[in-house]
């Protein structure tokens, strides 16, 4: 029976999965295998190859949430492609186009050939970056998150490993499987609350200062109500429980993340906004800067004790890159940098003095830029075939000789 045909997945433009072509295997995850692969029809010699994600419906990733992840991923692509003005954001990727057939899920986004930052930061001679180098790629990445947030999205997955070189050099952030939308109404009345001051009726501030003072300070956002707060135990594993809230910002109580980059409101259970990824983004400029993450522990249980409790430690004459980091490591969401005012406030931090962010995409000469990767050889082999070729059981070992074999072979009747 003839498979069916490949059909397109929700509003993203339709792939010709018979005509996609493999050229090499990029990785496998979680999330399935990434290919690198052209379109023969109209890329016969694989002069613009893309990056394909597949997932196979029949393996048993499929069993568990991965499908559903890699559903969601397109859907957040598919919106990133065709959200305002411009076509696409020069520091996140578009969908170019995704397929769907009885047993591949699939979709295609530009392929970076430059690796990500975790492969670049191990090319240098003491596998650290200068400042200078964070500068530039953390402001790429402010400006990427920046644009994820007004558009309602948290991140979720910051790290070096989904941070990806563009051929001209340029960051591009990756893997949106782990996001999260939050309500766009209550995203613009945070920013609004976080533009304009708060106004106080002072008669019917007075009546409820009389009936809960510790509620009044809250909604006030007092410093103070974080001190009165009965303290917590330590803990290391996800609760399901919320505490109130000094904004009506939406939230998410999903354990998500990466261990090392996993902020300390997620592990407490407490729920979680869009200050988690700039807790991450703290994390990933210590981590080029000193080659190494802050909290990392023996285990897993140690490493998230010291996300609650450890601060991260500095070595060297004082820089405002470590102030930078220091404020966005702040235990503390309401406290840390980017909480009110969001990318604003991550900007005008005194780090980035000087920085041009509108003219970022015009940098001609980023710190690091790709040779081209000429000369691909094809496995002359299509998507569908390559994934019907990797579920066929390999063949079995031979079978070894029997110990008088040899002897059989060596004795012939004149010598005998």
């Amino acid at each position: 029976m003839a498979p069916p045909p490949a059909t397109t997945t929700g509003n993203s433009p339709g792939l010709n999965v018979d005509n996609l072509k493999v050229l090499r295997v990029l990785g496998r995850g979680a999330m399935g295998t990434v290919l690198l692969v052209h379109d023969s029809s109209g890329d016969p010699y694989a002069s613009i190859p893309f990056a394909l994600k597949v997932l196979d419906k029949s393996s048993v990733l499929s069993r568990c949430d991965a499908d559903r992840r890699a559903r969601w991923e397109i859907s957040v692509l598919s919106r990133l492609s065709h959200s305002g003005i411009v076509a696409h954001h020069p520091f996140l990727p578009h969908l170019i186009g995704s397929f769907e057939t009885e047993d591949l899920l699939g979709w295609a986004i530009p392929y970076c050939p430059g690796g990500d930052l975790n492969d670049l930061r191990y090319h240098q001679s003491d596998r650290v970056f200068s400042p200078a180098v964070i500068k530039f790629y953390a402001a790429e990445i402010v400006c990427a998150l920046e644009h994820l947030h007004a558009s309602g999205i948290a991140y979720r997955d910051l790290k070096p490993e989904n941070v990806l070189i563009q051929r001209s050099g340029h960051v591009t952030l990756t893997d949106f499987d782990l996001s999260r939308q939050f309500n766009q109404k209550k995203v613009a009345t945070v920013l609004l609350q976080a533009q304009e001051p708060p106004t106080f009726n002072a008669d019917s501030q007075q009546k409820k200062r009389q009936k809960n003072p510790i509620r009044f300070i809250a909604a006030a956002g007092d410093a103070r109500w974080l001190s009165m707060k009965k303290p917590k135990p330590a803990r290391v594993s996800p609760v399901s429980r919320r505490r109130p809230s000094f904004s009506d910002e939406e939230r998410s109580n999903s354990f998500v993340g990466t261990e090392e980059y996993v902020a300390p409101e997620i592990i407490r259970g407490e729920g979680h906004g869009f200050a988690v990824d700039w807790w991450a983004l703290g994390i990933l400029a210590y981590e080029l800067l000193y080659g190494r993450t802050p909290f990392k522990g023996k285990n897993r249980k140690e490493t998230f004790r010291n996300v609650l409790v450890k601060p991260p430690e500095f070595t060297g004459k004082r820089t405002t890159l470590m102030d930078l980091i220091e404020r966005l490591l702040e235990k503390d969401p309401t406290r840390r940098l980017g909480y009110l005012r969001g990318a604003n406030e991550v900007k005008e931090h005194p780090f980035f003095r000087g920085m041009k962010w509108d003219l970022l995409t015009e940098v001609v000469r980023p710190p690091f830029i790709p040779s081209r990767d000429d000369g691909v050889e094809s496995l002359k082999v299509a998507v569908g075939e390559f994934f019907r070729r990797k579920r066929q059981p390999p063949p079995p070992p031979p079978s070894p000789p029997s110990p008088s074999s040899g002897l059989q072979r060596s004795l012939s009747l004149t010598e005998f």
